[in-house]
This record gives structure tokens, sequence and C-alpha cells, in this order.
């Protein structure tokens, strides 16, 4: 996962999911996310190749480290 982007209120953090991720594992990889940290989805692309580029979101925190369970 690279660095997000703070825009406003939100934070941004793209997450590439390589072709051989199958649907559920994705879905179930972004609930963790979305559990654990707070994100939500934002933005799916889906790449001829199989590959998916997810963007994830969230508020913005004071005070809190932005992190992202890997």
């Amino acid at each position: 996962m690279t660095e997000g982007v703070i825009d406003g209120d939100w934070e941004y953090r793209p997450l590439r999911l390589p072709p051989q991720v199958s649907r559920l594992t994705a879905a179930t990889q972004l609930a963790i996310h979305a559990e654990f940290s707070g994100w939500e989805l934002s933005n799916v692309r889906l790449y001829a190749d199989g590959t998916r580029k997810v963007w994830l979101r969230r508020r913005r925190r004071p005070g809190v480290v932005s992190g992202v369970i890997t």
C-alpha cells in the first residue's frame, strides 16, 4: 500500500489487489479495513489484466496516527 492523500476532512489510501486475489478474498480484506481501521470504499478500478486498484477513504481524526492493517 502506498501513501495516502489528505483532502479536506477526508484521507484517502490506494490499495492494489493483484489479479490472483479472488473476489471473496478482496471483499474480506476490504471488510477488515472497514471494521478495524474505519475505512470505506471510495472507488474501484478493474484493469484488463485483472488487477484492482481500490481507493479507501475515512474521515480525518485529529491526533490519531493514520494506518491500515496490512
